[in-house]
């Protein structure tokens, strides 16, 4: 059996269930402020997808873990350890994501003037899941 592709799966796997789960989280908070506001709808549904990023930064380093491992520059091991801490990374990142998003959507929808600034923080968690991107870009 060949366990070459393992690391590139985690990678893939970990970013896209973190990213359900983050997105799953702002879109429960997102439907629980649509029910009690008449404006801003779109706005909340867009703060409540952000943590879908991190699931592109994994399917990202999932294709080029594989043509590195393929192509005998990347070893299965290390594959495997980049794969696992970076898919550790993305899944964390998108799930504490996710509750920022959820607590920015209850906040703006008190005062819609802050969404901006809920924004922000979003982008702040989003920069340590960009940080563990690079990070693996530069290990491959």
């Amino acid at each position: 059996m060949d366990y070459a592709m393992v690391g590139p799966a985690l990678v893939l796997g970990l970013g896209c269930v973190g990213s359900s789960i983050g997105c799953g989280i702002g879109c429960m908070a997102s439907h629980a402020v649509m029910s009690r506001v008449e404006e801003n709808h779109g706005k909340f549904i867009g703060m409540s997808a952000v943590a879908s990023s991190q699931s592109i930064y994994g399917f990202v380093l999932m294709i080029l873990m594989k043509n590195s491992i393929l192509a005998g520059t990347l070893t299965p091991l290390a594959g495997l350890g980049i794969g696992f801490s970076v898919g550790i990374a993305l899944l964390f990142s998108s799930i504490y994501q996710g509750k920022c998003a959820a607590s920015g959507i209850q906040a703006s929808a008190k005062q819609p003037a802050i969404i901006g600034k809920c924004f922000a923080a979003l982008g702040i968690v989003e920069s340590f899941s960009l940080f563990a991107f690079v990070f693996a870009l530069l290990l491959i």
